[in-house]
């Protein structure tokens, strides 16, 4: 069986450094992490640097985030002109601050008004659109068919299901049966996401649901050698893990780059005997430069 493994998109996580470590790892075809299309539409310098994308890692995704399709559909066509190879909607994000606006996932409650962002979007770019899903809003709720079955007749090109409700978040086990259930009701490519930590969990997902490709979020935290679908050797990954920590530091500001190095060391601290204690040490250390040196003496 042949794998194809995307990483998915994570805000403050799936940064153009860590897309690029993915893609040179083995990653399929990237997303960035989600993107206000207010706030872009407003010029706003943060959300603008979320849109950078280095040298290598294309084909990318621009993941956009809100509820107006007017504004969307301004966002969706300035990322195009600026080089998206895609747009894809965000529909799944279950953060409170985020369904509270009516975006992300709360829009898996209104349909209409679903098929109204998708059709607005589709005729305001050439590029292919996408949309990321949930199962539903709550159990009561659990209209991830109906959803992609709108936005296919609405033009997208294909779908990304994570399978848990928003009520839900990330607990318990995600229902792969309800990824399946969709890749039946519908023609275009569906990727399936959720509980997926390694090779062999991703080609059991594709088993199970039939998918055309597998996302993956959090188990490529630490690891993003997981796209490269077999083992990769000790050495392998230390030297992955210095590229990660050159890539920040080449194209990150230096005050976000220290609160990336941080955060990633602190992950691929995972499995290592005194890890709790060097993560401790990780968040105290003044520069990455220290950040690394306490790292790499656990290492």
């Amino acid at each position: 069986m042949t794998l194809d493994l995307r990483l998915a998109p994570m805000a403050a996580v799936t940064n153009a450094p860590f897309r690029l470590v993915a893609r040179e790892c083995g990653a399929g075809p990237l997303t960035s992490e989600e993107i206000d299309a207010r706030a872009l539409v407003a010029g706003n310098a943060r959300t603008l640097e979320l849109t950078r994308v280095l040298p290598g890692e294309q084909p990318v995704a621009m993941q956009l985030l809100g509820a107006d399709p007017d504004v969307l559909a301004e966002a969706a066509r300035r990322l195009e002109a600026a080089g998206a190879d895609a747009i894809d909607l965000n529909m799944g994000c279950p953060v409170a601050k985020v369904v509270a606006k009516g975006q992300g996932a709360a829009l898996m409650r209104d349909p209409l008004a679903a098929a109204l962002i998708l059709r607005t979007l589709r005729k305001a770019i050439g590029v292919p659109l996408t949309v990321k899903i949930r199962g539903g809003w709550d159990d009561r709720t659990v209209n991830a068919v109906e959803i992609a079955r709108i936005a296919e007749r609405e033009g997208v090109a294909a779908l990304t299901v994570h399978p848990r409700t928003r009520s839900q978040q990330f607990a318990g086990v995600a229902p792969w049966e309800i990824v399946a259930a969709v890749v039946d009701a519908v023609r275009v490519p569906v990727v399936g996401n959720g509980d997926v930590r390694s090779a062999a969990d991703a080609a059991a997902m594709m088993r199970a649901t039939g998918c055309a490709a597998v996302m993956i979020g959090r188990g490529a935290l630490g690891a993003p050698w997981i796209f490269r679908g077999a083992h990769v050797p000790r050495d392998e990954r230390a030297r992955i893990i210095r590229r990660h920590c050159a890539l920040i530091e080449t194209h990150l500001a230096p005050r976000l780059a220290l609160v990336q190095t941080k955060k990633h060391l602190a992950w691929y601290c995972h499995g290592l005997a005194g890890a709790a204690s060097a993560r401790e040490a990780l968040f105290r250390a003044p520069t990455a430069a220290a950040a690394q040196d306490v790292f790499w003496g656990l290492w």
